[in-house]
């Protein structure tokens, strides 16, 4: 029995390193494809110039926006608080250990809903992803639902990822998941590169920030937001390249570029807790509360430490960094930070929406009151 606890032991490490192995970008030996090359299938060296006039954010008025109805939707994509979708059996199975199914909403319309009181991410990816928004940075959206979920299996998880070798289950039934969050993605389309997905944190130093890219108190910023939140599981898969619609275009070979490329976090799910090398924490108001944000203050380097599958590690701070943030996050109300924690159902969990606040308004005040040498 030992033996096989070690070689599990083992097993895991290996994955999980496997994971974390590309945790810098994409490998310059990556194979470059032949003929026109579309947004999804670039050479390193194309992806990287575009990776170096990306933007991470973008101008909004904070102290306006709603947090509790959160990005607004066009009509036909809009989630009310009664969703009702049918189960759709993924092509492949399904990633990860988070709870969650894909449903299909409307014709050709279908979401990835995570689900279930005990699913962290829940919560967490709700409130992170509605923070993202209201400070101007950039992140799929999140809307809490109870769903209703027809032609389904009691454990639509386990159907689309550990049993979905065995093809669709028979025995469906119409089943309802209360709490349960779905998402939405940013508009636009990937820029990728054969064998890597998404883009590594070590990636935004890459960003030419005193020309076409995003400044660096913009970088800087998005990096200790994250410290903030204590996004933990932050492996590139996590995160994306988008071109947004219209900004394609193609040279004269027909390779495909684009003309304003953003950089976007897909999933904020291992948030609000604490981060740990197993990214187990998640929107829990214990741990949020006894992480810190500073490792150094007095040298400005973020409290953030590396999990298994991470890509971001106790990130130095620039003092425009630090400021930028700072002063973006002093724009949120009380009253707005309630609505945060409420469309999150933080009670949901044990917790009241006041404590919740109490940490946050903690956390920023360390980070308005640090100066960065």
């Amino acid at each position: 029995m030992r033996t096989q606890k070690f070689a599990a032991v083992i097993v895991f490490a290996l994955l999980l390193g496997a994971c974390a192995s590309g945790r810098f970008g994409p490998k310059d030996s990556n194979k470059v494809p032949d003929g026109p090359r579309t947004l999804k299938e670039l050479s390193v060296r194309e992806r990287a110039a575009l990776l170096s006039r990306a933007s991470v954010w973008q101008a909004v008025d904070t102290a306006s926006l709603d947090l509790k109805a959160g990005p607004p939707l066009p009509a036909n994509m809009r989630i009310g608080d009664d969703v009702s979708c049918e189960f759709v059996f993924p092509k492949k199975a399904l990633t990860g250990n988070t709870p969650k199914f894909n449903c299909e909403v409307r014709p050709d319309d279908v979401v990835k809903v995570k689900y279930g009181p005990k699913n962290g991410e829940v919560f967490a990816e709700v409130a992170a992803s509605r923070l993202f928004w209201a400070l101007g940075f950039r992140a799929d959206r999140m809307y809490p639902a109870k769903v209703t979920c027809r032609d389904c299996p009691a454990d639509p998880f386990a159907a689309s990822k550990t049993d979905w070798k065995r093809g669709k289950p028979d025995n469906l039934g119409t089943h309802v998941f209360d709490p349960a969050a779905i998402e939405r993605d940013l508009p636009g389309t990937a820029i990728e590169v054969k064998d890597f997905e998404g883009w590594a944190w070590p990636e935004l130093d890459k960003i030419d920030t005193r020309g076409a890219g995003a400044t660096r108190a913009q970088v800087d910023a998005l990096k200790l937001l994250a410290v903030f939140i204590q996004h933990s599981d932050s492996k590139p898969e996590q995160q994306e390249i988008v071109c947004p619609p219209g900004s394609t275009k193609k040279d004269a070979r027909g390779t495909e570029s684009c003309g304003n490329p953003l950089l976007v976090v897909k999933d904020l799910g291992t948030t609000f807790g604490k981060a740990t090398a197993l990214n187990n924490s998640k929107m829990d108001l214990s741990d949020w509360d006894g992480s810190k944000v500073w490792k150094d203050a007095d040298r400005c380097i973020g409290d953030l430490p590396r999990s298994f599958t991470g890509s971001l590690e106790n990130p130095r701070i620039s003092e425009a960094g630090r400021k930028f943030l700072s002063d973006r996050l002093a724009m949120l109300s009380d009253a707005q930070l309630r609505d945060l924690f409420t469309v999150a159902q933080v009670a949901r969990r044990g917790d009241t929406v006041d404590e919740w606040v109490r940490v946050f308004k903690r956390k920023r005040a360390e980070i308005a009151q640090a100066r960065c040498n």
